[in-house]
């Protein structure tokens, strides 16, 4: 009869999983590219109008609302938002579609907006 320390098995030993993701070194998710929202002067709307299409459209407060009218009416544009590709279009193209200016007769349509990279 076999003694009972010779008889012993000996345990597999097992080795440590590694996920291919802890195996990579850590690296940040690359952000997408940023693009503004730009805002042009015009003669055919209202401080109001601005004031208004931003609260709808952007949320913005009618403080900061006036903030962007009075920088586009003096500076001939105003950057409203930066945000992803993708986004600024859809609030450029938003922007197209908010109508005319019912306080000015003059007025035949939306303000223009336009997206570009953000340097």
């Amino acid at each position: 009869m076999p003694d009972s320390a010779s008889a012993a098995v000996a345990e597999p030993v097992a080795e440590p999983v590694v996920s291919p993701a802890a195996a990579a070194p850590a690296s940040k998710p690359k952000r997408q590219p940023r693009y503004h929202v730009v805002l042009w002067n015009d003669d055919d709307h209202t401080f109001q109008y601005v004031i208004s299409m931003l609260k709808q459209l952007f949320g913005h407060p009618p403080e900061k609302g006036y903030k962007l009218a009075k920088e586009v009416d003096s500076q001939g544009r105003v950057i409203v938002l930066t945000t992803t590709k993708e986004h600024a279009e859809l609030k450029r193209d938003q922007i197209h579609a908010f109508g005319a200016d019912v306080m000015l007769s003059r007025s035949k349509g939306s303000m223009s907006a336009s997206i570009e990279p953000d340097q």
